[in-house]
């Protein structure tokens, strides 16, 4: 099946989508919406079968944005139905490793939480690197490393300009410390200290965590949504066969 019935006046088509008459024919343009006939005179002949792929669009746009909505619509519409599912298949692959993301981040901050805290007292002054070393157990080109990596961020001490480190930076100089040895990769343990330093405290880290679960799940929901409404469409068309 082509998808053709009654023909639509590109205005209504557009009101359907609450979208502009300029829109509709951009989507044509870039495949969106499949390709129209003209009349004798030149103008574009919309149908039932491009309100379907309007629908469909949208739906796809809800879950996997208008970037890859494009792309996926673009590829349907020229036959290359490998293509479209690729794409498809890297949005779902993306939201799986968002997740994984989350639940890497979240064993890591349960492991910074878990583990007791040195026997450090809190300095009255900023420390000097090599006393942090010590007190961390790593070598001063280690911490050196971990600042360039953006995870530390020592001040350097007025007419000296030794690097020093007060007592938050001591804390995350530890963190990393732990992380490394548990095999935690950078990015995760980025992850770990930017949401300490954002939130101070465990219960809010761990409610932050749970709040970008709650809309991945919904994000996940709504990309499962627009998938279905394109199985219909190319059942529709004739793909699936």
């Amino acid at each position: 099946m082509d998808g053709r019935g009654g023909r639509l006046r590109a205005v209504d088509l557009a009101a359907t989508a609450g979208i502009s008459v300029q829109q509709v024919r951009n989507y044509v343009d870039l495949g969106v919406l499949p390709p129209v006939e003209r009349t004798p005179a030149g103008y574009r002949i919309f149908t039932t079968g491009h309100a379907r792929a309007l629908d469909v669009a949208r739906r796809l746009a809800e879950g996997h944005g208008w970037a890859r909505t494009r792309e996926i619509m673009a590829a349907v519409h020229r036959g290359d139905l490998p293509a479209a599912l690729a794409a498809l298949d890297a949005g779902h692959a993306e939201l799986d490793r968002e997740r994984a993301e989350i639940r890497r981040v979240l064993g890591a901050f349960e492991t910074v939480v878990g583990a007791p805290r040195p026997a450090v007292a809190a300095p009255r002054r900023a420390l000097r690197i090599g006393v942090v070393a010590g007190l961390v157990g790593v070598r001063t080109s280690q911490l050196r490393l971990w600042e360039g990596r953006g995870l530390l961020r020592p001040v350097r001490e007025r007419g000296t300009g030794y690097r020093v480190y007060d007592e938050a930076e001591l804390r995350a100089a530890q963190v990393v410390a732990l992380l490394r040895r548990g095999a935690y990769p950078f990015d995760i343990i980025a992850a770990v200290l930017d949401e300490l330093r954002s939130t101070g405290s465990p219960q809010r880290v761990r409610a932050e965590l749970a709040r970008r679960e709650q809309d991945l799940h919904r994000r996940s929901l709504r990309r499962l949504g627009g998938s279905a409404a394109l199985h219909d469409y190319l059942r529709h068309r004739g793909l699936l066969d």
